[in-house]
């Protein structure tokens, strides 16, 4: 492997100073860029997943063309409830379906927990290329979904603002639902341990609905879960832990031995540090919409962002996905003004 020539990512996450502020985007490869979306025209969202040439090329576009500390793997994260044996169907501009959900204990017969390089071999294959291709130039963050999050989308069948019926599920089926929950999680475990096996230079866990939950129901329902997984892959390489929502359990998070938490742009920096604690890097919290904003609002809420945050121990990213229509000289801004910044102490 060829020697990282921009590791201020995993600088940031080991702890140590950076001369300056890590930046990337959650979702930074994908649907905004003009050159992803004649790949998408092309072809099918699993088949741009499930080709290693074309993940590459999608995970290495905002590398070249937005110049981001850091690439991550063009995938998804029902990529897991996909090899566990469910079928999910992905509808361009209408989102996830899946056509047999897990309602009962009979259901859990259908799937299982997979061998990770027969069912997702291609990722790992594409994790290859990918590093061949950056050839050190920034490091490869990987990723899978935290288990409450991709229990949603196994039990409701599709996406939902409020995912009520899997929520339901965990009240009226309580030992069914820890039984799934742990079968995503061995299996999850495995995936992200091959991901880094086959290069990936730290991985992030996404807990997109963790907010959804009260926090005496995340602390039950996800995050023992997340933590888990924590353990398992943080010999191995750091890892990140974004719940969107979920701020009230910062501190129990920061707890699970996780290099950073992602924060979302309801969470003032702060409050994020207060709950955290010092001893843990902080990542986010731009509010991806503000990114429409003209160039010089975009600028000045940047560096009020990095002000707040205070530079070191943390890396600049949004609250969420950056959105299909945010035009991509203003994502250029966004990471062009946080490598320019310097932190002004008062």
């Amino acid at each position: 492997m060829s020697e990282l020539k921009n590791d201020l990512i995993l600088k940031t996450l080991k702890g140590e100073k950076t001369e300056r502020t890590p930046v990337w985007m959650m979702r930074q490869a994908g649907r905004y860029l003009p050159q992803y979306m004649e790949l998408r025209n092309k072809y099918g969202f699993f088949e741009r997943c499930q080709t290693p040439e074309l993940a590459c090329q999608i995970t290495l576009q905002p590398v070249d063309i937005i110049g981001v500390d850091a690439a991550i793997l063009f995938s998804d994260i029902l990529v897991v409830p996909q090899a566990m044996g469910l079928e999910v169907q992905l509808i361009e501009s209408k989102g996830p379906v899946l056509p047999n959900p897990i309602q009962t204990a009979n259901d859990l017969t259908r799937i299982r927990v997979p061998d990770i390089q027969e069912t997702l071999g291609y990722v790992c294959e594409a994790i290859q290329l990918i590093k061949k291709e950056l050839n050190g130039r920034v490091p490869l963050i990987g990723f899978a979904g935290a288990p409450w999050t991709v229990l949603c989308y196994m039990v409701q069948g599709k996406g939902s603002k409020t995912f009520d019926e899997a929520k339901a599920f965990c009240y009226q089926q309580p030992e069914l639902a820890h039984q799934l929950l742990q079968m995503i999680t061995d299996t999850t475990i495995a995936y992200l341990q091959a991901q880094v096996a086959a290069g990936a230079d730290t991985v992030q866990i996404f807990d997109s609905w963790g907010g959804l939950l009260s926090k005496e129901d995340f602390e039950t329902i996800s995050l023992p879960y997340i933590q888990q997984i924590v353990a398992a892959i943080k010999p191995h390489a750091p890892v990140i832990v974004f719940a969107k929502g979920a701020w009230y359990s910062l501190a129990e998070m920061a707890q699970t031995g996780a290099a950073a938490l992602g924060i979302d742009w309801c969470t003032p920096p702060e409050l994020a540090r207060q709950f955290a604690g010092r001893n843990i890097a902080l990542q986010g919290n731009f509010d991806p919409a503000k990114l429409l904003s003209p160039i010089p609002v975009i600028k000045k809420e940047v560096k009020a962002m990095l002000q707040a945050f205070g530079g070191q121990q943390y890396i600049a990213n949004l609250g969420h996905g950056i959105l299909p229509n945010v035009p991509v000289d203003h994502a250029k801004v966004f990471v062009d003004t946080v490598k320019e910044w310097h932190p002004t102490f008062n």
